[in-house]
């Protein structure tokens, strides 16, 4: 079979390639968030956006909207995680609808605690194996496919 549904073989393959290459990174960075911080790379991801953010707080739908993730996933993870102590959720005074996620001491303390190694993991595992042009060319690539999905996601949906 010359072609695997419908891809040349090469581009089967590089795909394969890409896929392997992105499950390996995000195992060994999800152990490690594990090992030092007791979290996993959803938490992380949230910490993250909330340590960045004003006030340490971000609208729900904001949230979700930063990580590329549907309201119920967020609406989910937040409740995990106020359950853990590591965010809390609060009303929005200007809009009954709305909830801030905040970001809690003990939270800040698990980020602070988890990024020395996502980081050091991170460079371990991938930057380190990259030349300056590889970087180069793979955020040339990244940042293609990125726009051309954006760009698709911004056009109107066929009428049927």
């Amino acid at each position: 079979m010359s072609e695997v549904m419908g891809l040349d073989p090469a581009d089967w393959a590089m795909w394969r390639e890409m896929t392997t290459m992105r499950s390996s990174v995000d195992r060994a960075l999800e152990q490690r968030l594990q090992r030092d911080a007791g979290i996993s790379g959803a938490d992380f991801d949230i910490l993250h956006s909330l340590s960045v953010a004003e006030g340490n707080r971000l609208r729900a739908g904001a949230l979700a909207e930063s990580l590329g993730w549907e309201k119920s996933r967020i609406s989910h993870q937040v409740r995990r995680m106020a359950d853990r102590g590591l965010v809390e959720r609060a009303d929005c005074p200007t809009d009954l609808r709305g909830t801030w996620v905040v970001l809690t001491a003990a939270g800040a303390d698990a980020f602070a605690t988890a990024s020395c190694g996502y980081v050091e993991t991170l460079q371990g595992v991938l930057f380190s194996k990259l030349d300056e042009d590889d970087r180069a060319s793979l955020r040339r690539v990244a940042r293609t496919v990125v726009d051309g999905l954006l760009a698709t996601d911004a056009q109107p949906s066929p009428t049927r």
